[in-house]
């Protein structure tokens, strides 16, 4: 089988982002990069929080706000009065388990692809409660209707309170069928909480059709927001019960102002947020999520064969349209999360390309992203390199 054409790069891209050009940044998906125009408009505003900070926070910043919210839930396909802006995902995760109320003998449901952090968020809320997690386990090249159905054989009505499915796996590269999945739950009673950490940005999907009961997702990643901005979407049963994980000064606005409103929180990411947007629209938002898919396809494709990975051993769980892509690593290699994090600093130092390596489920990988500062000769070089490296360990 031939390696995929890369795409046209679009044209000026790569001078929008003030990246070490001797670097080559491969893992758009775990901080993001931040375009120059909104890192200046982001500072403009930090200028003038600084001129007169009790201006600032005490003359109309919570009306700005929620003129942001707006505008991003709008791009979002979300309601704005259902929508609350939050730190980043795993903030929203954090609101939602600890509004739920869980008890003694309630179950919260994960799958084996579940974000780290997220996981670590499920059991400090279950120790809490007494409540207990359960993980289902996901094979990564399942199809959509396998995992509804294992979806639908773990739940338990009654039991399971919460059931936490991601939108597109961290660790995995998997897009999961959220809106089957959110259909399941319903007949099931259970709510659902979507962790669509990379979707903003990446995916077409609305946050409407999927139809979770809570949905988070980052603008920091792939939609151009400076760090620190994120969505949690909350259906409209569940809005009065969600309380923040801090009290403050909006306590009696009510969702979403109780957890917008954190008094000395700096702002300035989320006021910045829509220029983000701006930006990736003057690319051209369909574009840039075409040419960041060929790109990460292209990627994998080449350092896949230069690790002597046949084409039909490489995993696609995402399907096309996704720009992060897995490569699997040799047996024996990055088999722990301390060995991946210790190859994927050797990787960063020796070979100056920042890259993400998980372990997952005792196996090795490699994750990949294309993003339109990147260039083909960047996946090239690597394709040439790491086997050497590796060979090293």
């Amino acid at each position: 089988m031939t390696v995929p054409q890369p795409p046209e790069p679009i044209p000026g891209a790569r001078l929008l982002f003030s990246l070490d050009p001797s670097v080559s940044h491969l893992n758009h998906g775990s901080f993001g990069a931040v375009p120059v125009v909104v890192q200046r408009a982001q500072q403009r505003l930090r200028d003038e929080m600084e001129s007169n900070p009790l201006r600032f926070f005490t003359q109309g910043l919570v009306d700005r706000i929620a003129h942001t919210r707006r505008h991003l839930a709008t791009f979002l396909g979300a309601d704005p009065d259902g929508t609350a802006l939050v730190g980043n995902a795993t903030t929203g995760v954090a609101v939602v388990l600890q509004s739920l109320g869980l008890r003694a003998g309630d179950e919260v449901v994960t799958t084996d692809h579940g974000y780290g952090a997220v996981t670590f968020s499920v059991e400090r809320e279950c120790r809490r409660t007494g409540a207990v997690s359960r993980t289902l386990r996901v094979p990564l090249a399942a199809s959509d209707e396998e995992v509804v159905e294992i979806v639908r054989a773990g739940l338990r009505p009654g039991r399971t309170k919460l059931l936490i499915i991601d939108q597109i796996a961290s660790a995995t590269a998997r897009l999961f069928p959220t809106a089957a999945v959110a259909g399941v739950a319903r007949e099931h009673g259970v709510p659902v909480l979507v962790d669509a950490a990379h979707a903003p940005g990446m995916l077409p999907t609305t946050v409407a059709s999927v139809g979770a009961d809570f949905w988070v997702g980052n603008l920091h990643k792939w939609a151009y927001a400076p760090r620190g901005t994120a969505a949690l979407v909350v259906a409209e049963p569940w809005r009065e019960r969600i309380e923040p994980l801090v009290v403050s000064w909006e306590q009696e606005a009510g969702f979403p102002g109780r957890v917008e409103w954190q008094a000395t929180l700096d702002y300035t990411p989320w006021l910045a947020a829509p220029v983000g947007l701006f930006a990736l629209r003057s690319l051209g938002l369909d574009r840039v999520r075409a040419h960041n898919a060929a790109l990460a396809a292209y990627g994998q494709r080449v350092v896949g064969d230069g690790l002597g990975v046949a084409p039909a051993d490489l995993p696609e769980p995402g399907g096309p349209t996704l720009a992060m892509r897995l490569i699997p690593l040799p047996p024996g290699v990055a088999t722990t999360m301390d060995a991946a994090k210790e190859l994927q600093v050797r990787i960063a130092e020796r070979l100056a390309a920042e890259v993400a390596v998980m372990s997952w489920n005792g196996r090795g990988w490699l994750r990949l992203c294309g993003q339109v500062y990147n260039t083909p000769d960047e996946y090239d070089r690597l394709a040439v390199r790491l086997p050497t490296l590796l060979a090293l360990r």
